[in-house]
C-alpha cells in the first residue's frame, strides 16, 4: 500500500461523506412523500417488490406507475434510494479504512453502516407488520441518520483535523451552548411533527390539540434560540468564517419553516373559522386532499425540519472546534 493511501489528509473520505449526505436528503424527501400519500403499504412485501427482487423489478413497469399507481411509484423509488444510500455508506467505510488512519473514525464508519442497515430493517418491519408506530420511529430515525452523515462530513473535513489552524473565538463556549440547545429542541420538534404526521384517526380532539399546542410552543423556542445563536455568531469580535454561514443558513431555514408550517396548517385544516368567509380567503376555499399543493407543502415542511437538524449539528461541531481551538493554542504556547 502506498504512503498516499495511508495519508490521513486524503480527501476521499470527506468526498464520500458529502456524497452520502447529499443522497440521504432526497431519501428523506421521498420518504416524506410516502407518508403524505399513505403509500407505505402500497407494496405489501419486503425486501421484494411484488415478488420480484427489489433491484430486478421491471423498470418499465415502475415508470408506468407514475400515472397508474403513484403510491407504488414513490414507495419503490424510496426503496431504491435506500439501496443507493446503503451502497454509498459501504463506499464510505472502504474509503475510511483505506485512507483515514484514525482508529476511532473506522469504528465510527462501521457504526454509520450499522445505522443505515437498522433504518432499512425498520422500514421493512413497518411494511411486514403494518404497524403505524414503526412508521413514526422510521420517520424519526431518518433525520437522525442524516445528522450523523453531517457529523461524518465534519470530522473528515480539514477544519476539524487541524485545530491549530483555527483561531479561538471568545464567545465560542456560549455559541456551543446555544447550538446544543437548538439541536435538542429541533429534534424534539421533529419528533412531535412525526407524531402529528402519524397520529391515529381515532385520537381524541383534545389529545390532537395538546400535541399541536406543544408543537407551536417548541417552534417558538427553536426560533428564539436560533436567532440568539445567529446574533452571537455575527456580532463584533465573535464573527468567524466557520460560524457565520451555517448560522445564517439556519436562520433562513427557520423563517422558511415558520412559513411552511403556517401553509401546512392551511392546506391540511383550512383557514381559521373567524376568517374563512372573508373575500380573500373564500377565493381559496377548496382544498384537494393529497393534491399536488398539499403534498408539496406538507412534505417540504417535514424535509426542511431535517435540514434544520443538520444545520444545528454542523453548528455544534464548528463551535466545539472553536472551543477546542483554544486548548490547542494553550498547548502550543506551553
Amino acid at each position: 500500500m502506498s504512503t498516499d493511501k495511508k495519508n490521513p489528509e486524503s480527501p476521499w473520505p470527506h468526498r464520500f461523506a458529502v456524497l452520502l449526505a447529499w443522497a440521504v436528503f432526497p431519501l428523506i424527501w421521498v420518504g416524506g412523500l410516502v407518508t403524505t400519500y399513505d403509500a407505505g403499504m402500497s407494496v405489501p412485501d419486503w425486501p421484494n417488490t411484488f415478488g420480484d427482487n427489489l433491484l430486478l423489478y421491471p423498470w418499465t413497469t415502475w415508470i408506468n406507475e407514475i400515472n397508474e399507481r403513484w403510491d407504488v411509484f414513490i414507495e419503490h423509488g424510496h426503496r431504491l434510494l435506500g439501496v443507493l444510500v446503503g451502497i454509498l455508506t459501504i463506499a464510505l467505510v472502504v474509503a475510511v479504512f483505506r485512507r483515514d488512519q484514525r482508529r476511532w473514525m473506522r469504528y465510527f464508519s462501521l457504526a454509520v453502516l450499522a445505522a443505515v442497515i437498522l433504518q432499512g430493517c425498520l422500514g421493512g418491519a413497518r411494511v411486514l407488520l403494518a404497524e403505524r408506530t414503526l412508521a413514526m420511529i422510521h420517520g424519526c430515525v431518518g433525520p437522525s441518520f442524516f445528522a450523523v452523515c453531517v457529523i461524518v462530513c465534519g470530522v473528515t473535513a480539514r477544519w476539524w483535523k487541524d485545530p491549530t489552524a483555527i483561531r479561538h473565538v471568545e464567545s465560542a463556549r456560549k455559541l456551543y451552548i446555544f447550538a446544543w440547545s437548538t439541536l435538542v429542541l429541533a429534534y424534539m420538534q421533529l419528533i412531535l411533527g412525526a407524531f402529528l404526521r402519524h397520529i391515529s384517526t381515532s385520537a381524541s380532539p383534545g389529545w390532537f390539540s395538546l400535541v399541536v399546542f406543544a408543537h407551536l410552543i417548541l417552534a417558538g423556542l427553536v426560533t428564539v434560540t436560533v436567532f440568539l445563536l445567529a446574533w452571537v455568531a455575527w456580532r463584533g469580535r465573535a464573527r468567524h468564517e466557520l460560524l457565520r454561514r451555517p448560522a445564517g443558513i439556519l436562520s433562513i431555514l427557520i423563517v422558511c419553516q415558520l412559513v411552511l408550517g403556517g401553509v401546512t396548517w392551511l392546506v391540511n385544516y383550512h383557514w381559521p373559522s373567524l376568517i374563512v368567509d372573508w373575500d380573500v380567503t373564500a377565493s381559496f376555499s377548496t382544498i384537494v386532499a393529497k393534491g399536488r399543493l398539499q403534498s408539496l407543502v406538507v412534505t417540504a415542511h417535514a424535509a426542511n425540519g431535517s435540514l434544520i437538524l443538520a444545520a444545528s449539528v454542523m453548528l455544534v461541531m464548528r463551535s466545539l472546534r472553536l472551543v477546542r481551538g483554544k486548548s490547542a493554542e494553550v498547548a502550543s504556547v506551553a
